[in-house]
């Protein structure tokens, strides 16, 4: 594993040309999960994936940022702490300019919580607009593959603290789970045929959208290996990309 944090800064140039001056970043939040799950899963899932994948890659992980845009998960119950939109944009856009600074031209922003997508989406252009030789990249953990996809939503289309979570939970965080609240967790699924996207408090009766009672550490175990190795291919893969064309600045002769 090669952690940012642990490098100096004679060792981290190095570490940077070895993988193609690459790193990852993830990204989490912190917000109830529900009756059974601690406050920090999207966080905890996002580091210990890109811990996991460094460890096969060697691809430094900077520090993992716990905190999202969790609005949609309102007041209602405590544990959520949130960041607005713009706020999001403007920490990782500077995250991206020190690292460009500190050597990394491919930078990976590992997402485990869904609705950080869109702000670290504008973060991704705002990023490439100013640094023209920068490639970034945003994985969506929950969707990073087909078959990672289909057990996500597998138990509910707008899933949350749902089997897929727990079972991930079982298996790399087991004291994150009360595992004597599973049984009486279980919400479905509301929003199925909504136009708005509503507030959590307007769809579930308990932060929890889905069927964590059918949870295991078995699941969670298989599932976590596909994510690991599914985001793994991906860096190999992006490791080796370049721009189609070398350059992009237009100059007028």
């Amino acid at each position: 594993m090669m952690k940012w944090s642990d490098l100096t800064w004679e060792e981290l140039p190095s570490a940077l040309a070895a993988c193609g001056q690459a790193a990852m970043l993830p990204v989490g939040a912190t917000e109830q999960h529900g009756p059974h799950l601690g406050c920090g899963v999207d966080s905890v899932i996002a580091e210990e994936l890109c811990r996991t994948v460094s460890a096969r890659t060697g691809v430094p992980m900077l520090p993992t940022l716990p905190y999202g845009c969790s609005l949609g998960h309102s007041r209602r119950w405590p544990g959520t702490i949130a960041l607005p939109p713009v706020l999001l944009i403007e920490l990782v856009k500077q995250i991206g300019d020190w690292a460009y600074h500190s050597g990394v031209r491919r930078l990976f922003i590992v997402n485990a919580h869904v609705t950080n997508a869109a702000p670290l989406r504008c973060a991704l252009e705002m990023l490439r607009a100013e640094h023209d030789d920068l490639m970034v990249a945003v994985i969506n953990t929950a969707t990073l593959s087909e078959r990672v996809r289909e057990f996500h939503s597998a138990d509910a289309a707008d899933w949350h603290a749902n089997d897929a979570e727990t079972s991930i939970m079982l298996a790399i965080a087991p004291e994150g789970v009360r595992p004597d609240r599973l049984k009486d967790a279980d919400d479905p699924d509301r929003t199925c045929g909504c136009v708005f996207a509503h507030p959590v408090n307007r769809t579930s009766l308990n932060g929890v959208t889905g069927k964590p009672s059918i949870a295991s550490r078995d699941k969670g175990d298989t599932w976590f290996n596909w994510l690991a190795d599914d985001l793994a291919a991906l860096l190999e893969s992006g490791c080796r990309e370049n721009p189609p064309l070398d350059h992009s600045w237009y100059s007028r002769v």
